[in-house]
């Protein structure tokens, strides 16, 4: 399934009324370059590193059929299934730790491994994956492919049919609930406005317009990449200009939501790259709307 078309599917199930070893050695500057630049690795060195025993690469979707038609040699099926819960209210999207442990141990991922990750359909799948294991206390090990499958297969590197092999891992996690913000947190924000904390709609500048939380800047996810045909990470300096013009500056802090949590993942990747304190409401404004809590429309915050 393209991502286009999957994309596609996502806002119209979302619009329906029912649903109301780094990558560089050189440190970047935390001021204008990415702060954790080993957060992002390119294809090229993904092709460097492909034997080493240690890496664990991640192939994440919806159909495993489109996964055994052709992935990244040495890529392992991770379905959104197993860390996303599509069948619970949305403020607990994420399953429970011990449940997304054994998931994840079960692709061979532990503590010792460097996990590189991409999502073919939608890059908001791949990121939902970064988000799950910084909340598992493991997101510093991991890598977004930049550019993903689209890129690999565009520059005519190899792809496989072939299932990799699996020696489960053995991951000790540590929880961190803080960067998961609930509803009862957006409505303090809400009513309470914190100078240093800036709450983010990662939705497209139309969703927003249509009702966004009382506050929120548009900052579209998407805007962070050169274009749509070409799906690679602007610079650090650009995407920290995104955020600027967003109103996060210096020490604030970026809370991000979206429709259902996906997109949202995608900005909170890119705080975490640039070194911003961030957080993501999971429940986002599927829930917030579900619950009939005030929104704003237009193009203005308040």
């Amino acid at each position: 399934m393209k991502r286009n078309t999957v994309r596609s599917i996502f806002f119209a199930a979302v619009l329906t009324p029912l649903a109301c070893f780094a990558a560089s050695d050189t440190p970047a500057s935390s001021t204008t370059g990415a702060a954790h630049p080993e957060l992002v690795v390119s294809t090229q060195w993904l092709a460097d590193h492909l034997n080493d025993p240690k890496l664990v690469i991640v192939h994440i979707g919806h159909d495993e059929g489109e996964y055994r038609a052709s992935h990244i040699p040495g890529a392992r099926f991770l379905l959104m299934g197993k860390f996303v819960d599509h069948h619970t209210p949305p403020e607990v999207e994420l399953l429970p730790p011990d449940q997304l442990k054994k998931n994840l141990q079960d692709i061979g991922i532990g503590d010792d491994t460097r996990v590189i990750y991409y999502a073919p359909d939608w890059d908001p799948m791949a990121t939902r994956l970064f988000f799950t294991m910084d909340y598992l206390g493991h997101g510093n090990q991991t890598a977004l492919l930049d550019g993903g499958l689209d890129q690999w297969v565009r520059e005519k590197r190899p792809t496989s049919t072939q299932t990799a092999p699996v020696t489960p891992g053995n991951l000790t996690i540590q929880v961190h609930p803080e960067i998961v913000a609930k509803m009862d947190y957006m409505k303090k924000l809400v009513d309470s406005p914190d100078s240093n904390i800036v709450i983010i709609d990662a939705r497209p500048s139309k969703r927003y317009r249509s009702g966004h939380l009382s506050g929120a800047e548009s900052f579209y996810w998407e805007n962070a990449l050169v274009s749509e045909k070409e799906p690679l990470l602007k610079s650090p300096q650009q995407i920290r200009q995104l955020f600027a013009s967003a109103g996060v500056t210096g020490n604030k802090k970026a809370v991000s939501y979206c429709e259902v949590g996906l997109q949202a993942s995608y900005t909170y990747f890119l705080a975490r790259y640039l070194g911003i304190d961030a957080a993501m409401y999971d429940g986002s404004y599927n829930e917030w709307s579900s619950a009939k809590q005030p929104v704003v429309r237009g193009d203005s915050p308040r």
